[in-house]
């Protein structure tokens, strides 16, 4: 915390390139490989010039300063905003360097940013999900945690555990007036149980977090040559997977993504489904097996009417999945002559395209992911989660507690319990400093 650090925030190769300095002699140190003398600069202030070394104009550059603490590291901070050459961004980083900078770890400012108050640990790791954000879902769950929405939420459950167990400790003082209660059994089981469900409620939404991040998985599954591929890669706008009329030609999963209304789906396409002694398709068929096993949405594809055999054996494997029927060849079958034991389904061909902005539009619906904005708390850290998880089992032994009506310290130690473990979701508890160093190592560079 008392060196001076530097680091590359931009991709090397572009147009532009900003390297970034903090540190109590970021103006001094930028002040010697710089054409102006810095110490004295304004805050908020951008300073043109040309970073120096000895006699030798190494570029051209726009100095933004920040005066602590109001920078992002709440340190004194500044940007050198040159061209995005690697010559010269390795050039002016080693003059950094050579004057007194330290090149920074991964996260490292981020991290100087949560050691200086600037946000708490929920917030730096908010940083981390903006950056690797890749659809509008996981953006604004990012923004909303980065914005403090779910600090905020857990501020307010802490506050009142906090009051539980401030009356329940200031019985114990008065512990030789065995009847005395501050606080009223009846109403501090209601409350109990008000905070559990905001805590469950915040732990339960981790499913739908993970699904946003890494893309909700869609397995198309069906029998050998129904078009699983063609339609693969029709939603993917790619020829993605090997297409053929020759049965088993697909031996193992093909996986690939594509973004619907803001919501990222990976799709994986499945060996054909049939009796077969071909030892490596039999693998294949295993692999469809374990695919829907793991995906939340389904995608049977068919091309004739299956038997009543087949039908029940699929819904009896997918009983736990969102299943989508597709009637696929829309161009060659006859659409009146399908039942499906009257279940619906889409019809479509994939080889031409008919009916896919149907399906796609089934697939997002079938996601039942609520409309999301910067406000909503969607929780995608496992982090975050496991500590939501043992906060409610700190809670729930308060209720069974109080259900069996034992006395205000054994209640009082749970709910410290509970207080404690969603501390470490924000930092407000004292956090091992390798906790901190797992949590920002995965950060980039300059950031």
């Amino acid at each position: 915390m008392n060196e001076t650090i530097c680091a590359l925030a931009t991709a090397p190769g572009g147009a532009i390139g900003i390297i970034r300095i903090s540190g109590t002699q970021t103006l001094e140190i930028l002040s010697r490989v710089f054409t102006k003398d810095l110490t004295q600069a304004q805050p908020n202030t951008i300073h043109y010039g040309h970073i120096k070394n000895g006699e030798e104009i190494v570029d051209e550059v726009l100095v933004s300063v920040f005066r602590a603490p109001h920078s992002y590291t709440g340190e004194e901070s500044a940007e050198i905003s040159c061209h995005g050459s690697r010559y010269i961004l390795n050039k002016v980083l080693s003059l950094l360097i050579a004057n007194g900078c330290r090149q920074a770890g991964p996260g490292e400012f981020t991290q100087r940013a949560y050691l200086n108050g600037k946000m708490d640990l929920s917030q730096a790791e908010a940083v981390a999900d903006l950056i690797a954000s890749t659809n509008q879902a996981t953006h604004q769950i990012a923004m909303s945690q980065l914005r403090g929405h779910f600090s905020s939420k857990l501020a307010q459950l802490r506050e009142q555990l906090l009051k539980l167990t401030s009356l329940l400790e200031l019985e114990l003082d008065f512990s030789d007036h065995e009847d005395l209660e501050f606080a009223d059994r009846s109403e501090l089981m209601d409350l109990t149980k008000t905070i559990d469900n905001h805590i469950t409620r915040l732990a339960k939404s981790f499913e739908t977090g993970q699904a946003l991040k890494q893309g909700i998985p869609v397995a198309i599954v069906g029998k050998t040559n129904v078009g699983k591929s063609t339609l693969l890669n029709r939603l993917l706008k790619d020829d993605r997977a090997i297409v053929s009329d020759i049965h088993g030609t697909t031996r193992d999963t093909i996986e690939d993504t594509i973004d619907i209304n803001g919501i990222t789906f990976r799709f994986i396409d499945t060996a054909g489904i049939r009796q077969t002694q071909d030892e490596v398709e039999q693998i294949g068929i295993t692999r469809t097996y374990a695919a829907i096993d793991k995906a939340r949405i389904v995608l049977w594809l068919i091309d004739a009417e299956p038997s009543t055999e087949e039908f029940n054996n699929v819904l009896q494997r997918t009983e736990s999945k969102k299943l989508i029927v597709i009637k696929n060849k829309a161009d060659k079958a006859d659409n009146n002559s399908y039942n499906l034991l009257n279940r619906p389904f889409i019809t479509i061909s994939a080889k031409f395209g008919t009916g896919i902005e149907e399906l796609e539009q089934a697939i997002y619906e079938a996601a039942n992911i609520p409309a999301l904005t910067e406000n909503d708390i969607i929780v995608t850290n496992a982090r975050h989660y496991d500590a939501l998880v043992r906060a409610h089992d700190s809670i729930q032994r308060v209720i069974d507690g109080l259900q069996m009506q034992l006395s205000g310290d054994l209640l009082s130690e749970d709910l410290r319990q509970a207080l404690d473990t969603l501390a470490e979701i924000t930092g407000g508890q004292i956090t091992p400093n390798e906790v901190l160093g797992n949590i920002f190592k995965n950060f980039c560079v300059g950031k």
